[in-house]
């Protein structure tokens, strides 16, 4: 009788222990990681006409880029492009949320974080922001260059029913009160062959162009206010 208590005891212990497991988090996987967010641009403003830096000699200045911290970030990574000659400063693998970058003076500069996370290769990108580089006695700066939105480079475009397509771009100048006016090159060669009259000193951003099919384009957009002016950036692209 005793042996059969026993075993009762051993059986019902048995069955209320479990397998031992625990409660636990039934070993799952862990979550994913999080991707880093985008930051928030401090300085040098968007916009800003005047950025004075502090000068290094005739020709540069070292400028301070600042930005608020982001969510899920290791680092960050600083671009600056000079809109002009279109060279880049890169900067990456910074902890802090500010640098300095020297660069030439009298220039329009265009700039960007991106913010990464060693757990994933997913990143945040900021907005992006001009600003121009102040250089001796200058009064009035050129336009910004434009930025070309439509057609985009390298895409392949359809021509409407009377085979035009359709160019759009967006302009601004860091002087106030200065009126725009753009100049749009198309052809087959470069961008940069002399445009028809009637795609110079246009006032919109957009503008429609008898285009041939089958055939592989390039163009660009001239900005004037009057005294200066800028050229964006060549795009080709293809009509089918």
């Amino acid at each position: 009788m005793k042996k059969l208590i026993y075993l009762f005891i051993i059986l019902f212990i048995s069955s209320c222990g479990g397998d031992g497991g625990g409660s636990g988090d039934g070993g799952g996987d862990p979550p994913p990681p999080q991707p880093p967010g985008a930051v928030t641009l401090t300085a040098p403003s968007n916009g800003k006409v005047c950025e004075t830096g502090t000068s290094t000699s005739d020709t540069k200045s070292n400028v301070d880029f600042s930005w608020q911290a982001s969510s899920n970030t290791s680092t960050y990574d600083l671009q600056v492009t000079n809109l002009n000659s279109s060279a880049v400063v890169n900067k990456t693998g910074l902890t802090t949320i500010n640098t300095t970058v020297e660069l030439d003076k009298g220039q329009p500069y265009i700039w960007k974080v991106i913010s990464k996370n060693t757990t994933t290769t997913q990143t945040g990108t900021s907005t992006s922001w001009k600003f121009y580089l102040a250089g001796p006695g200058i009064k009035n700066y050129a336009p910004f260059p434009a930025d070309l939105k439509s057609p985009s480079s390298g895409s392949t475009v359809s021509r409407s029913s009377d085979g035009k397509v359709t160019f759009s771009w967006e302009g601004s100048d860091p002087d106030q009160g200065d009126e725009l006016k753009y100049t749009l090159y198309v052809d087959k060669t470069d961008g940069k062959q002399s445009p028809s009259n009637e795609l110079t000193n246009i006032t919109s951003k957009t503008f429609d162009v008898s285009l041939d099919g089958a055939s592989t384009y390039y163009w660009r957009v001239k900005t004037s206010d009057g005294t200066n002016s800028s050229f964006s950036i060549i795009y080709s692209f293809k009509t089918d």
